[in-house]
This record gives C-alpha cells, sequence and structure tokens, in this order.
C-alpha cells in the first residue's frame, strides 16, 4: 500500500480570523446563497472522489484542519436570532467552533454482506440525497468508504450545500488541498482556453464596422434571448417527454450515477472539429438523448399496439415525435467576466480560494432528431455554442436573480422548472493528482435537489472524462441505460471522425 502523507502547506500571510471578521461573519446570505435554501432549489452539491489507495481518515481529519476550516464558510453556521425572526428570518454567517467528528464520517460495511461493492456506493450516494444537513453545524460533511470498487480502491464523498459555493470555487478549493503525483510539492493546473489576441486600436473603417457590428449583435442576441426567457417563464414549456419531470420534483431522491470515457477520444473530436470540448459534449449529449427517446417512444408504440409507417415501434426506426422542443438549463461560469479573478493564484493556498455562487445560466436549445452523419450533433451544438457566446444572457439572469431575490423574495428568483434538464461542464485538473496523500482515480460532482428531473455533469481528469448523472428514478428509472447511449454516442462521432479521415487534418 502507498503510503500518505500531510499535505505540506504553502505558507500564506494571510490572517484567517481576520478573514472571518472581515468578510464573513455576522455578514447576512446573499440573495444567490438564500435562494439555495428554498424549496423547489434547496440543492446540495455532490463530489464523488475515486482514490488508488486505501483512505486514511486520521490523515484526511488533519488536512481539513488546515485547508477546508480556513474557508470561512466551512466554519460558519447559518442561521438568524430571535431580532432577524422578527423582521423576516433573514440568516447570517455566524462563527462557531467545528467539530470534525460530527463532518467526518467512516461507515463500516460488512463486507461479507455486501454483494456489489460498485452497487453498494452507488446506494450509499442515493440515499445521502434523501437527508439533509442540520443547520445546527456548518452545511458540509465527508463520507469515507474504504471499500475496493471495480473503478477504486477507496472512495470518498464530500457533500457541501449550494448556498457555501458553487461548483467552481469548490474545485478551486479542492485543487488547493492537491499536489500533482509528479511534483508533490506543485500545485495541479486547469485547462485554459487560447484567448483571443485584442484588436490594434488602429485600424481601417471596415476593422471599425466589423468591431461595431460585432457589439450591436450581442446586444441584439441578448434582446432576443431575455424575450424568449420572459416567454419561457410565463408559458412556455419543454414539450413532455419521458425525461421531462413533474412540477415539484426538488424534494425527491435522486440515483447518481457516472460514466468514464477517454478524454483522447474528446479531444479527438474537438480538433477533427474545430470544436471546443463543451461542443463535443453537448453533441455527444444530443445524440445520446435522442437515442434514449426513440427507444422510449418505440416501447410507447409496441404497448399502444400502434402502427407507424408499417412498423413503428421498431429499434431501428425513427419514432421521435416531430418538433420536440428540449432545452437545457446550462450554467456559466461568470468569474471571467464579473469577478476578474485568477484561480491559478487561488489556488495557492486554501484559505485564499474565494467561495459563493457567481454563475449564470442561459437556455440551451437541444435538437432532439436520428442523424445520419453523427457528426452533426456536433455541427449542430458548436453552432448554438457559438450563438450563446455572442450573448449577455448568461450575465441577466444572474443579475435578475439577485435582483428578485433582494426586492421581492426567494419564492420569485428561483430556478425555471419549464426546462427538461440542467447541463453543466466544469474542467478538473490536467495531470494525475494526490489529495492529502492519497492518489486520486477519478472526480465525479453532482448535485441534488434541483427542480429538474435530469442533471447530466461533466468534468475532466487528467486523460479522463467522467459523465455524471443525477436523476429522479420516477421520471428515468434507467439511469445506466441512459449512461450506455452516452458513450455509445461518442463511440459513433469518433468513428465518424475517423471513417471520414478527419484525424489527420489537426496537429494535437
Amino acid at each position: 500500500m502507498r503510503r500518505t502523507r500531510a499535505l505540506k502547506p504553502i505558507q500564506t500571510t494571510k490572517n484567517v480570523e481576520n478573514i472571518l471578521s472581515c468578510t464573513e461573519e455576522g455578514q447576512p446570505l446573499s440573495p444567490m446563497a438564500r435562494m439555495f435554501h428554498e424549496p423547489e432549489s434547496n440543492v446540495y452539491i455532490i463530489i464523488v472522489v475515486g482514490f488508488q489507495t486505501q483512505i486514511n481518515p486520521e490523515v484526511v481529519k488533519a488536512n481539513l484542519v488546515d485547508t477546508f476550516l480556513t474557508q470561512p464558510r466551512f466554519s460558519c453556521l447559518q442561521a438568524s436570532s430571535v431580532a432577524d425572526e422578527k423582521n423576516g428570518g433573514q440568516l447570517k454567517w455566524v462563527r462557531t467552533e467545528v467539530d470534525l467528528d460530527n463532518h467526518v464520517k467512516v461507515p463500516s460495511p460488512d463486507l461479507n454482506q455486501v454483494e456489489s461493492a460498485d452497487m453498494y456506493v452507488e446506494d450509499y450516494v442515493s440515499n445521502l440525497s434523501r437527508t439533509k444537513i442540520s443547520m445546527s453545524i456548518p452545511m458540509w460533511d465527508l463520507h469515507l468508504l474504504n471499500i475496493r470498487t471495480s473503478k477504486a480502491e477507496s472512495v470518498g464523498i464530500l457533500r457541501v450545500h449550494h448556498s457555501i459555493g458553487d461548483g467552481v470555487s469548490l474545485m478551486s478549493l479542492f485543487m488547493s488541498c492537491s499536489r500533482k503525483v509528479s511534483d508533490p510539492d506543485a500545485l495541479p493546473t486547469l485547462p485554459t482556453s487560447k484567448k483571443q489576441k485584442p484588436c490594434s486600436s488602429s485600424g481601417g473603417f471596415l476593422q471599425h464596422f466589423i468591431r461595431l457590428f460585432s457589439v450591436l449583435l450581442i446586444y441584439w442576441n441578448t434582446l432576443v434571448d431575455v424575450v424568449m426567457f420572459l416567454i419561457t417563464i410565463l408559458f412556455l414549456d419543454d414539450t413532455k417527454t419521458p425525461l421531462k419531470g413533474p412540477s415539484g420534483g426538488g424534494s425527491t431522491p435522486r440515483r447518481i450515477v457516472h460514466r468514464i470515457v477517454s478524454l483522447d477520444d474528446v479531444k479527438l473530436v474537438k480538433n477533427a472539429m474545430n470544436a471546443t470540448i463543451n461542443d463535443v459534449m453537448v453533441g455527444v449529449t444530443q445524440a445520446a438523448l435522442s437515442r434514449y427517446l426513440n427507444r422510449k417512444y418505440g416501447k410507447q408504440f409496441l404497448e399502444s399496439g400502434k402502427n407507424k409507417k408499417g412498423g413503428g415501434g421498431a429499434a431501428g426506426n425513427n419514432n421521435l415525435p416531430k418538433n420536440i422542443r428540449l432545452r437545457a438549463t446550462s450554467f456559466v461560469n461568470l468569474r471571467p467576466y464579473l469577478g476578474n479573478e485568477d484561480i491559478s493564484e487561488t489556488m495557492k493556498s486554501s484559505s485564499d480560494v474565494k467561495l459563493g455562487n457567481l454563475i449564470g445560466y442561459v437556455l440551451f436549445p437541444f435538437t432532439i432528431a436520428l442523424r445520419e452523419d453523427a457528426l452533426d450533433y456536433v455541427r449542430s451544438a458548436k453552432a448554438t455554442g457559438k450563438r450563446k457566446k455572442a450573448t449577455l444572457e448568461a450575465i441577466y439572469t444572474y443579475f435578475m436573480a439577485k435582483t428578485f431575490n433582494k426586492f421581492f423574495g426567494t419564492k420569485w428568483g428561483g430556478f425555471l422548472t419549464q426546462t427538461t434538464l440542467w447541463f453543466s461542464n466544469v474542467p478538473g485538473p490536467r495531470e494525475e493528482i494526490t489529495c492529502f496523500g492519497h492518489q486520486v482515480s477519478y472526480i465525479a460532482p453532482t448535485c441534488y435537489g434541483q427542480p429538474n428531473a435530469l442533471m447530466i455533469h461533466v468534468v475532466s481528469y487528467a486523460n479522463k472524462t467522467s459523465i455524471i448523472l443525477s436523476v429522479d428514478e420516477g421520471t428515468v428509472p434507467d439511469p445506466h441505460q441512459l449512461c450506455d447511449d452516452l458513450e455509445e454516442s461518442l463511440k459513433l462521432v469518433k468513428d465518424a471522425v475517423i471513417d471520414k479521415g478527419l484525424d489527420d487534418c489537426h496537429v494535437f
């Protein structure tokens, strides 16, 4: 067994007590944080991490003191005083002493009674979605399972209430606690997109015209998106499909499953199509959802005894209804636009990581259809993604939610229930890493408590990509089948690239 060791801290001159008193303690929760306490948006983030060694709980606890507990939000209650309750019960961050025994859970399952370790972990995570963390303690906990699965020697499960921070800030905190396997004293790095060179201030009439046109196009697209957003709130619902859950689904338990695919396969398609990782994964998701729904509708035709075009319901037929409206609430990290925050700098110390919810979202339409050319799914996703980049929709939804929550209460600023799913894509470490001396095998974050019956989360780690599903089993009873469709769709897209000889068009 590989020996685990305590994390070597990076020196910092900041005083944790000053941080607590100046930035968090006694301050009311932000409007966005309060929104995550509403019944239909009482959201928790769950991060499942597989390790290549058995977990040493004492080492983990010792390192939590110097990392997580330097974060004010991990050391504060969310509480209201008697005076606050008379004025509407406004929640505030209240400093408290943290007893790690209340937060770190180390169950000891009887391995002789466990038929499948993978199913035991899956059921354990699903059971967590049936419970909430008491507000009498800081709203996070960590579960350490020393049980060998098909993908890891042990599993850690971090559960954090979304009011503490969003996925990007928690990923930054996680990476500040990690080190490269190749260099135990070096922080891991995140994938970075190539920045476009700023245009020169000098230029002819054509250059100034193009710049002006680009600005006007952004404002026009934003206006169109805002109108569509308001129409959606008022009456425009997605088509009722087997993936569309009923209203009031935020409190239902979730089945959380994941599938690991090759990041190299995703990059192969990305480079061949001159697209982004997100374009490829959205395209793959569109293909998978089309396959899944076609099978579901085919089964409905067979059970109803209806015959469509002489053979409706057969697996090889197109059983999809026409003009399916299926949209995703796709989340966008706003830090590059609003925070001007260099994540690589904040990761140098856990106390430097700025937790919070600085996220907006866009309404992302998915194309549901059976395509002869699998690359059409990526082309469609790329075109829609390009259009959504030329809009301020995400910033608008953030400020609208913040304003409504502040002036009209959190019930008016909640998440949309008219869309079919949530979709999120967060980049992870580029290299193999260790966390508190334990080498990581995979990272699989997701959420529960959201109003939609389906959430798809994508995260990269080293040469792997994890696709995580969080589903309401009453709507999606077969999440493993949907994982199969996602894996098969990526294979079909990759094979299409190779068959067309596009894999030789770009150099990695």
